[in-house]
């Protein structure tokens, strides 16, 4: 008998895969008389598969792609010199790296904005597959018709600021606080485990806190529920409008999906950082 997919590194890739292109899907969708609205996670699947087929689970996946290296980049790289900065600062260990986590998410989010409208775009679309447009197509159609600006490819700029500010602020802030406080163990083992236990806390802790933004730039980024009006506009009062019309869980929509990519993603997205980093001070 095979072993549960997720028990083999490639399967925790596709399910994380999977998790990132369900969470949007459950982000846009405005309440449960929505006809287009997925009432669990399990049916999301089901139903995704049944109307859109298997690649319904990929669309959308270029731009992420072409994004993730320049993004991870950025996100660490730029932490690392915010930190160096803010040591010129009377700051305490711990509001250094939230402070520093928080620049780093501002500087990503500039880069990615792009990618995540042309994403978001691809995924809301429920045609099959083989019938929607390719990413190059989609992202010339947003520029064509709507530009460059923050109507067009930066549409949702200030929810996307929000989302990776305060995810990194939180995963830095956590993760390198946490850390110092929990003793070093002398075994690697159980060492590794240590960090990976404090990096799953501070990806899921970091998803939880910031979705209510992830929530919002969804939806400004989506389909808009009147095609030609446009509802979600800005990011506070896209949160404002969902709460009132929805009810608080709803700025919560696709936590679940979201926690299972980032909360062992941002785990080892952590670890690989910080046994490289070790590497090249070592080696270089």
């Amino acid at each position: 008998m095979s072993a549960h997919p997720s028990s083999h590194p490639g399967g925790k890739s596709r399910v994380r895969a999977l998790a990132a292109h369900v969470s949007p899907k459950f982000q846009i969708q405005r309440c449960a008389t929505d006809p287009n609205s997925y009432k669990s996670l399990g049916d999301s699947f089901r139903t995704i598969f049944r109307i859109e087929g298997l690649f319904g689970f990929y669309k959308g996946i270029l731009p992420p792609i072409l994004a993730e290296t320049p993004k991870r980049a950025v996100k660490f790289f730029t932490f690392e010199q915010y930190k160096k900065l803010l040591g010129y600062v009377s700051l305490s260990p711990a509001l250094t790296f939230a402070i520093a986590g928080l620049g780093s998410g501002l500087t990503e989010a500039i880069v990615v904005n792009p990618f995540e409208v042309v994403k978001v775009g691809l995924q809301a679309n429920r045609n099959k597959f083989t019938e929607q447009p390719s990413t190059m197509s989609y992202a010339r159609h947003i520029i064509k018709k709507e530009g460059l600006g923050l109507q067009g490819l930066n549409k949702g700029f200030t929810a996307t600021l929000g989302r990776h500010g305060v995810f990194n602020m939180v995963y830095f802030g956590f993760y390198y606080n946490v850390k110092n406080i929990v003793p070093v163990n002398k075994d690697p083992t159980l060492e590794f485990l240590r960090k990976f236990g404090i990096g799953l806390l501070s990806g899921t802790i970091a998803s939880v806190i910031n979705i209510p933004f992830d929530v919002a730039k969804s939806r400004i980024q989506g389909p808009q529920p009147v095609p030609g009006e446009i509802k979600y506009r800005t990011c506070f009062k896209t949160m404002a409008t969902v709460y009132q019309e929805e009810g608080i869980l709803a700025l919560y929509k696709g936590l679940l999906p979201k926690i299972m990519r980032l909360g062992p993603g941002g785990a080892v997205m952590l670890l690989v950082y910080e046994y490289t980093y070790s590497w090249l001070q070592e080696n270089w």
